[in-house]
């Protein structure tokens, strides 16, 4: 189960090696101290299943620097020296078969990686213990099955489709929480369009935690991190505030 700092916590996503694992490290750093809880770092991919245009265009830029999940684990194995901020890794099954399943999971839990996410792998099919995905769309005898079987936190999709800024959150969102909640105690976040900071106050007043991504990536796409940390700044203010 991972623990969050504040009493609602702060999941920021970013994909590694964009622009470079120069500055994802230093954007680790700086994200925790604008207030983030957990970072959630995406493995470069082809073509990374639930994405959007924007944190695509990420995957994209940190593959033309070669970045791979290798060099992230090596990268998070020097991170630990200076922080333990709870680190999670979101990335493809296909990544961590052609790495060698057993052998991934070991080296996550050797280089201090607290939890996986993985979109196109239901938690209850896994052999592994991974964070479970429910949709605003999910029956509750599947929800059953896919949070008795995860681990980290449960990821709740605010809205139907793929990752990418929204304008409003899934308006039957608040109805899966207790359904959740029948059958899990592990921390539920929402993720998924969440953008703006009353999105993310209203997110945190539903679940644990608000999980942000896209509109971070969007920044660093630009070289606006100061943009970025501002808003997750922001954000964090936000969270406390509702």
């Amino acid at each position: 189960m991972l623990r969050f700092k504040h009493k609602k916590g702060l999941i920021t996503f970013i994909t590694a090696g964009d622009p470079s694992l120069a500055v994802t490290e230093k954007l680790i750093y700086d994200l925790e101290k604008a207030g983030a809880d957990v970072i959630e770092l995406g493995i470069p991919f082809s073509d990374p299943l639930a994405d959007g245009p924007i944190i695509q265009a990420s995957h994209q830029r940190a593959l033309k620097k070669d970045t791979s999940l290798t060099q992230v684990f090596a990268l998070v194995k020097k991170v630990r020296h200076k922080t333990r901020i709870p680190i999670c890794f979101m990335l493809a099954y296909n990544l961590i078969v052609h790495y060698g399943e057993d052998k991934f999971f070991a080296d996550c839990e050797k280089c201090g990686v607290e939890g996986v996410v993985v979109p196109d792998l239901p938690a209850e099919w896994s052999k592994h213990r991974i964070v479970g995905f429910v949709a605003p769309t999910t029956k509750e005898e599947r929800i059953k099955g896919i949070v008795e079987k995860a681990a980290g936190f449960i990821y709740l999709i605010a809205v139907a489709g793929i990752t990418g800024k929204r304008q409003a959150l899934s308006s039957t969102i608040g109805e899966m929480i207790p359904k959740i909640r029948k059958y899990s105690k592990l921390p539920i976040a929402i993720g998924f369009g969440i953008s703006s900071l009353a999105q993310a106050a209203a997110a945190a007043k539903l679940a644990d935690g608000v999980i942000v991504g896209s509109a971070i990536v969007e920044l660093i796409g630009k070289q606006q991190y100061s943009k970025a940390l501002d808003l997750v700044a922001k954000m964090r203010r936000a969270i406390d505030a509702g």
